[in-house]
């Protein structure tokens, strides 16, 4: 046993090494010096580069639908820029990714705006992110799931044709299915014990649905966003369960799904029955990987760095609870459209520098940018807009991004490139544009470079996975 002790201390202390060292070659991480010919086919030779980002794809269209947002179209330019409209945020940084040449690309949900509708992931997300759809490992967020902004949800049926493929008939036309409304009006919390009982939405969706639906493709049951179960005999929305795992060089990397509000048995983590098989199926995963260092993503963070957590995010401490007993290393999150870098952290949110997990938010993908919120917020501050003192942590500390930041901008567009060691990892989140006209969505740190960009650049050490379980 102390022979095994030292072997990984002695390993650790090697990958610490190779995690520094990574820095300065790691630069290639966003700017590779790799034979363009190479690309995307050929990468062996150097530890993988995973891009990370979501929070992508506006809306195609010049007006919004009748009964949506305003606003939230592709084509009006957006604070904090004069002349940028979501076409072209969402451009730069698929042109980021493309520059990048990473071994795969995990993207963290709400890819497809307004409710991920299978026209709008062919009008929107492929025109840009397309390009490179085969190195691509989704994970889901509400956007593709529920009622958003007026908008009459999918139930995900559009995310699943779009990586699944569809199902078609014998003349070769798509098979599909109108979806009632997955939150209709008078649809409550699920959970016993949501963040803020008296403040809780009478959807859990947050906008109920006003549009008539519009009929979606029938996704094939197995694919690239993992496993959709269509509804017995036809009849009621299918399940998309969208839960997976895959390893990439010597890492284990699980994508999962946290848009349980309107699955079988909701967000309640005692008898939601979708929710109990996932996190069975992780516990799983986690107790049969043997990879030194792991990863996890999801959409909507368990720590919010806008001040905006949800019932899902409050739900996930399901995740991190399983991830941290397991020696994970790092969890990626968006829904905050906005990069925050966290210490190390246990699942109720204390620092811990020895088997704390780091999490990143890298909700910058193009689509409309969120404040970072430092101090206590009022109500009228809030988000969400509902009365809440406190949405940074589900414990309630008021002063919880303050304490545990450690890098943000809610001013910036990019992607984090995140290259896979064999003991560590190194990340390398560069801003997709030239600098705002105005900084107006709270602090940024560390400043911005001389160009008016943003940058932010590290290593960590993995904490040895199951080598390191009882130790």
């Amino acid at each position: 046993m102390k022979t095994i002790r030292r072997r990984f201390r002695a390993a650790v202390r090697l990958g610490a090494a190779a995690s520094v060292l990574a820095l300065a070659t790691g630069a290639m991480a966003q700017n590779p010096n790799l034979n363009s010919n190479t690309w995307p086919y050929a990468t062996k030779g150097h530890s993988p580069v995973l891009a990370v980002v979501g929070d992508i794809a506006c809306q195609p269209g010049e007006t919004e639908p009748t009964g949506e947002k305003a606003g939230e179209n592709c084509d009006a330019p957006k604070a904090p820029y004069t002349s940028t409209s979501l076409w072209q945020s969402q451009e730069a940084t698929a042109n980021q990714i493309e520059a990048m040449q990473p071994d795969a690309v995990a993207l963290l949900g709400d890819l497809q705006y307004q409710v991920g509708q299978y026209s709008d992931f062919q009008g929107s997300f492929n025109l840009t992110y397309g390009a490179f759809k085969f190195l691509e490992r989704p994970a889901p967020g509400n956007h593709e799931f529920y009622d958003e902004h007026g908008a009459t949800g999918v139930a995900g049926y559009g995310y699943f044709s779009y990586f699944n493929g569809f199902l078609i008939d014998t003349t070769g036309a798509p098979l599909t299915a109108t979806i009632p409304d997955p939150c209709p009006a008078g649809l409550v919390w699920t959970d016993p014990n949501p963040p803020s009982p008296a403040s809780a939405p009478a959807s859990p969706c947050g906008y109920p649905g006003v549009t008539t639906p519009v009929p979606q493709p029938i996704p094939r049951a197995d694919g690239q966003a993992g496993h959709f179960e269509e509804p017995p005999n036809g009849v009621g929305i299918g399940v998309g369960d969208g839960w997976y795992s895959y390893n990439l060089g010597s890492w284990h990397l699980i994508s999962l799904n946290i848009e349980c509000s309107t699955q079988p048995g909701g967000c309640d983590n005692t008898n939601g029955s979708w929710l109990n098989k996932e996190y069975e199926w992780l516990k799983n995963d986690l107790a049969a990987n043997q990879s030194l260092c792991t990863l996890a993503y999801w959409h909507q963070p368990t720590f919010s760095a806008t001040n905006g957590i949800t019932q899902e995010g409050s739900t996930a401490q399901l995740f991190w609870q399983l991830l941290y007993e397991y020696n994970a290393d790092l969890v990626l999150n968006g829904h905050d459209h906005l990069y925050a870098r966290y210490r190390p952290l246990n699942p109720s949110g204390n620092y811990d520098p020895y088997k704390g997990i780091r999490e990143f938010i890298v909700g910058t993908g193009g689509e409309t940018l969120d404040p970072i919120v430092l101090t206590p917020v009022t109500a009228a501050q809030s988000t969400s807009a509902n009365p809440e003192t406190n949405q940074e942590d589900p414990g309630g500390n008021v002063n919880f991004n303050a304490e545990n930041l450690q890098a943000y901008t809610g001013d910036y567009w990019g992607v984090m490139a995140l290259t896979l060691n064999p003991f560590g990892y190194t990340w390398d989140f560069e801003s997709a544009l030239a600098g705002p006209v105005a900084a107006i969505n709270g602090p940024t740190f560390p400043v911005p470079t001389a160009n008016g960009g943003y940058s932010d650049k590290g290593a960590g050490t993995c904490h040895g996975g199951p080598f390191n379980r009882f130790f």
